[in-house]
């Protein structure tokens, strides 16, 4: 028996959200899949949220992206942030449960696929250094890690800083959030030449209003990037 088959035998691949044996690494029990939010069909194709109807064969958009000018140009969601998907967020956010990156870079990844673009560079989030040593690693950055290596793409972690400390946006109204996050991303001083002329990819894991990512694209944009598109694991919608 090699070594596999017993850890395999010893340590049986369980839930990631339960104590329920699963058959593969990394997977939820049929009970947790059901109960988590994952976003399939008609989608907005600026932040990913689910839209009623049909595929009419062209990009389509949600009330929120018709009012608000985003500055990037495609976006797409795993999944909404409600129930089991506000769970794996906040244990990959907040209960250390590094191990829940891989599988949810692979959902990101399933969600994203239509508007990956070969030789695209993907980006994660920056976090204020204050705000890294609170959590003792940067969520997004594990992510866009994951998700660069399962799409064969390139991968910058540093390639964004985020100079100023803009605390928590929990609370602040629509417009709190976009005045509080201007002028809080940046390119990196050097690592932020990469982005020239590069298609990127930025990810987060949750999107609520768009601001910390619109934000993060007007640096890509400012260090002469190509097209932006955003990635997040979970997308807090209105119907959620």
């Amino acid at each position: 028996m090699g070594l596999q088959a017993v850890l395999r035998l010893l340590y049986p691949p369980q839930c990631l959200l339960c104590d329920t044996l699963v058959t593969t690494d990394f997977g939820l029990c049929g009970p947790c899949w059901r109960d988590t939010p994952f976003i399939a069909g008609l989608v907005c194709d600026l932040c990913g949220t689910p839209l009623p109807g049909e595929d009419p064969g062209h990009p389509v958009h949600c009330d929120d992206c018709l009012q608000l000018e985003r500055p990037w140009a495609h976006g797409r969601s795993a999944m909404l942030y409600r129930d089991n998907g506000r769970k794996l967020v906040l244990a990959l956010k907040h209960g250390d449960r590094l191990d829940l990156a891989t599988p949810a870079a692979g959902w990101i990844l399933k969600a994203v696929r239509p508007i990956l673009t070969p030789g695209m560079l993907v980006v994660p989030v920056p976090l204020h250094w204050t705000r890294l040593v609170q959590r003792r690693c940067n969520q997004s950055a594990l992510l866009s890690e994951a998700l660069a290596r399962q799409a064969g793409l390139d991968h910058c972690p540093d390639a964004l800083v985020r100079p100023r400390n803009t605390h928590t946006q929990g609370g602040r109204t629509r417009e709190g959030r976009f005045d509080n996050m201007t002028g809080a991303v940046l390119p990196h001083p050097t690592r932020g030449a990469h982005l020239r002329g590069r298609e990127v990819l930025l990810v987060d894991d949750v999107m609520t209003s768009g601001a910390t990512l619109a934000a993060a694209t007007e640096a890509c944009l400012s260090a002469g990037a190509g097209t932006v598109s955003v990635a997040v694991l979970a997308r807090v919608a209105k119907d959620a």
